[in-house]
């Protein structure tokens, strides 16, 4: 008789003969068997808590049928990501054993992916999404070449979901207004109509910017002051005036002797200005005369339209390079803790036109007129060409001959009371204020049922492409693969992934996606306390930030591991930031690639000091929201929101016993209202304790007492420190892939991720995990899933 030997793969159960030929079981007996055993560790292990009377959570499992998962997904879904972090059954209760748990989630991942094929649910994006103010910004960049900051123009987006490009729909009277106003001044721009009248524009530096040293992108030999990206209109004259830091009493700041500032145009000396105090000492003290100091800190130029780099900078004194001066970095940039020793740039103004209205050959009318008429009757003809290449890409499809018309009526009202630029201008500005291309529309096919997925078009497949990777429209190659069907064949469509992740647009993943996943746009608004942290000063608020980006770009451009966001060795460093971490032999402003120490602690995210700043209080380190980021944001276990009237976290006595972050937040947790997600927050943050709340590292804390950086996990893991807990979460990539792939299909769709995309997100890991989880396999995994190439009808 042929012995047989049962045993587990995925998906089925096999039996094995004695001869090694495997006979495969039915899939319904093999669903069945696992069904059956999952049942019993469940019934073992949660239904004590999770069960009709109790209910805790309000969920109860002993009354949900394993052997139909599919009927409830969502209730499914939720408690596999509860056993893939372990996080239930609670730590200090009784548990599954490994093989238990890897069972269990396997039954209900197999049995929920199943269900997924047969009934397949892809969501469903608004019909109406408006462009965000970046998408705006980098869409009037790709259509006119016009580099302009919109922020001024329009309001900030609100987030959901972590981004700001999640149902954005909306479309008010007095946002309206201010789309209509945009549209004028970004279509005389562009099309170099003349300005009735002289306008300026005005830079301004922050006020705790330390302008001592060289900063990058300015000439060697320099230090302070700025660089300014400026689009001059038309040709002509322009002025362009300095104004310098001044204290309360409207005093220049740091100015004791003459200094020379350099003014130039693109990288062109225009002039060199000298700065000097004018000061008497009549009787009872010093009197400062400093109202006219920078008065002269202006000239007249002329200046090709276009767009140009002005900088206004100091020429370094040779007393200044001293090598005693480099350590220890002190900023110098308020009078009554760290004042200047040196004058320094608050303003930078550039107004004009005031001779000379000549529209010049910039990028942007090169961009826009495909065409010039010499004689008038051609004049209607090639309105309609320039209208039609313009309006097919900011349409981000075939032009009709019904917009064609529209557009050629405004182009005609311009026409009688102006030249042929102004019929153009008029005709452009109408298509920026169209639907068609503030919305992105994804309109359901006629006649299809309600709630039916199906196939985006290839024209819509596109706008999701275009705008997913670089937040912008498509360009011609990537319209053209559309309009000929070409995107639905999956070699042409991963052709043009490669093809945009190539290109320099692609930047936005890092300066738009990335920012806003790390919380980098927050930066600029943290303050530390200036007298606990004199030294920070917007100068290193920039590096963090910088450090950050360089990083991610590097894990995107060369198609890393994306799990070497959490353990690369190596990270960008300038000076200024190299001296914050204690890292030696790095000098001047640039950034460049470091390889770390084996031992350091700034390997990955972790380590950096943007993430350890923005996850901190003014006055003190946060572990309450250094472990809610780690949970939202590397865990993909975000725990729920506290309840209403929380009490603050209590601040130690002016008088009396110091406590520590650990002691005070063990008194906080007695709270019953504070308790539950607490425990899950608390012990990764204070892991994270040997970085203040600046992203220095200590071995002290309050009460100059030695930090105990002991942690665990919600599953109950333990380690010590901010090391051990980078090597735990390095031991399980899955739950990091599984969160970094949420996050770009969140990103990527403009909604937020329900149960019925669990599916889409695991396969997507799988593919990723057997492509060494590079970059390029999650971003190939997210434009090939049903979610992105899919919709379900209203």
């Amino acid at each position: 008789m042929k012995l047989r030997w049962l045993i587990w793969l995925p998906g089925c159960l096999t039996l094995l003969s004695g001869s090694g030929s495997p006979t495969v079981l039915g899939a319904r007996q093999a669903a069945s068997a696992s069904a059956t055993s999952s049942r019993a560790i469940i019934n073992q292990y949660c239904v004590s808590c999770h069960n009709d009377k109790v209910k805790t959570a309000n969920l109860a499992l002993d009354s949900l049928d394993l052997d139909r998962v599919g009927e409830n997904a969502e209730t499914w879904e939720k408690v596999v990501r509860k056993l893939r972090g372990r996080v239930m059954p609670p730590s200090g209760r009784p548990r599954p054993d490994e093989p238990g748990f890897n069972a269990v989630i396997q039954h209900l991942e197999t049995s929920l992916d199943r269900a997924a094929a047969s009934n397949p649910n892809p969501g469903r994006t608004d019909t109406f999404r408006r462009l965000n103010r970046t998408e705006y910004q980098n869409a009037i960049r790709d259509l006119l070449s016009v580099e302009l900051d919109v922020s001024a123009l329009l309001p900030k987006d609100d987030s959901s979901y972590g981004f700001d490009n999640v149902s954005v729909g909306e479309l008010s009277p007095a946002l309206l207004e201010r789309y209509l106003t945009a549209a004028q001044k970004i279509s005389r721009l562009a099309v170099g109509t003349p300005a009735p009248s002289a306008a300026a524009s005005v830079t301004t530096l922050p006020v705790d910017l330390t302008q001592e040293e060289h900063f990058d992108g300015l000439p060697f030999g320099t230090r302070g002051g700025t660089l300014v990206q400026h689009n001059f209109p038309v040709d002509g004259v322009y002025e362009i005036q300095v104004r310098l830091m001044r204290n309360r009493n409207e005093n220049v700041e740091g100015l004791s002797e003459p200094h020379d500032m350099e003014l130039t145009l693109d990288g062109e000396r225009i002039q060199v200005f000298t700065v000097a105090p004018k000061r008497s000492t009549p009787p009872g003290g010093v009197y400062y005369a400093d109202e006219e100091a920078d008065t002269h800190l202006k000239t007249r130029i002329p200046v090709k339209a276009g767009p140009h780099a002005v900088a206004a900078t100091f020429i370094r004194k040779t007393s200044a390079l001293l090598e005693t001066d480099r350590q220890p970095y002190v900023a110098r940039f308020n009078q009554d803790r760290h004042p200047r020793t040196q004058p320094a740039v608050y303003s930078v103004s550039i107004g004009g036109p005031f001779d000379g209205n000549t529209a010049g050959d910039t990028p942007s009318r090169k961009k826009i007129f495909v065409c010039r008429p010499v004689r008038q009757t051609e004049e209607e003809a090639c309105a309609q060409r320039i209208i039609s290449t313009l309006g097919r890409r900011a349409y981000r499809r075939p032009i009709t001959n019904e917009d064609t018309r529209a557009l050629l009526s405004f182009y005609r009202d311009g026409r009688r009371t102006g030249d042929f630029d102004t019929g153009i201008e008029m005709s452009l500005r109408a298509m920026l204020t169209s639907p068609e291309f503030l919305f992105r529309i994804e309109r359901d096919p006629e006649n299809m049922r309600p709630r039916t997925p199906y196939r985006i078009s290839d024209l819509e497949l596109a706008s999701r492409l275009s705008f997913f990777l670089w937040s912008s429209i498509p360009d011609d190659e990537l319209l053209d693969a559309a309009s000929r069907g070409r995107l639905r064949d999956a070699a042409e469509l991963e052709k043009q992934v490669r093809r945009m992740l190539a290109d320099p647009r692609s930047e936005t993943l890092v300066s738009n996606f990335a920012d806003q996943w790390l919380y980098l746009r927050n930066l600029p608004a943290t303050n530390p306390d200036a007298r606990q942290f004199p030294d920070y000063d917007d100068n290193l608020r920039q590096a963090f930030r910088r450090e950050t980006q360089l990083f991610f770009e590097s894990i995107a451009k060369e198609d890393r591991n994306v799990v070497d966001l959490l353990g690369a060795n190596y990270t960008y460093l300038n000076e200024r930031l190299a001296k914050h971490y204690g890292i030696p032999n790095v000098y001047g402003s640039h950034f460049r690639r470091v390889t770390l120490a084996e031992e350091s602690r700034r390997g990955g995210l972790l380590g950096q000091g943007s993430i350890l700043t923005v996850t901190s209080y003014a006055n003190r380190t946060s572990p309450v929201l250094r472990g809610k980021w780690i949970l939202e944001n590397i865990l993909g276990s975000p725990p729920p929101a506290p309840p209403a009237n929380v009490p603050p976290l209590e601040d130690n006595p002016a008088v009396g016993k110091v406590l520590t972050m650990r002691e005070r937040m063990a008194q906080h947790r007695t709270n019953a209202a504070c308790s539950g997600c607490h425990q899950m927050m608390d012990p990764i943050g204070l892991s994270m304790e040997n970085f203040d709340a600046i992203g220095r590292w200590r071995n002290r804390s309050e009460g100059d007492t030695a930090i105990d950086a002991a942690g665990a996990l919600p599953s109950g893991v333990t380690f010590e420190g901010a090391s051990g807990l980078k090597r735990v979460l390095l031991a399980e990539p899955d739950l990091f892939v599984s969160t970094v792939t949420e996050k770009l299909l969140v990103y990527a769709l403009g909604r937020g991720i329900e149960s019925f995309d669990a599916p889409a997100v695991r396969a997507i890991t799988h593919e990723a995990r057997n492509n060494d989880y590079r970059f390029s396999s999650l971003i190939l995994g997210v434009v090939k899933s049903g979610p992105f190439q899919m919709r379900r009808s209203q």
